[in-house]
């Protein structure tokens, strides 16, 4: 199971770097943010919530990892919607690339869910305990 953990941090990691970059570059050039994967032009400010919201809080920290696990469900939500209730997301590589992201991430995290977060709430409660 560490071969996993070791392959699901890097993971998280290789994530985070894109999702710090991608927030960062939105947040610099907000008003050139069209987000070319969907068929209508948003606003910059809309563009900005959601490239803001579900990229910012995918920078998975040990803490957070409930936080990080619940953005991903949120981004493949959204995605999906886009693309199959909305229709404003064609299935191109713009939106196939976070729904497979998404996807690889909460079947990773909900495998390593009780490696990960269980033993670290385990050894709070010892602390607390010894407290």
């Amino acid at each position: 199971m560490s071969r996993f953990l070791n392959v699901l941090r890097s993971w998280l990691l290789m994530v985070s770097v894109i999702a710090v970059a991608n927030t960062v570059q939105h947040s610099i050039l907000m008003s050139a943010c069209t987000v070319h994967e969907y068929k209508k032009r948003l606003d910059s400010n809309t563009c900005f919530k959601i490239y803001f919201t579900l990229t910012s809080l995918s920078c998975p920290h040990f803490r957070l990892y409930h936080i990080t696990l619940w953005t991903f469900v949120l981004a493949l939500g959204h995605f999906l919607s886009e693309a199959f209730i909305y229709k404003t997301a064609p299935l191109t590589i713009g939106v196939m690339a976070p729904l497979i992201v998404a996807s690889f991430s909460i079947v990773g995290m909900l495998i390593g869910f009780q490696c990960v977060v269980e033993p670290q709430e385990v050894v709070g409660a010892r602390q607390k305990k010894r407290n």
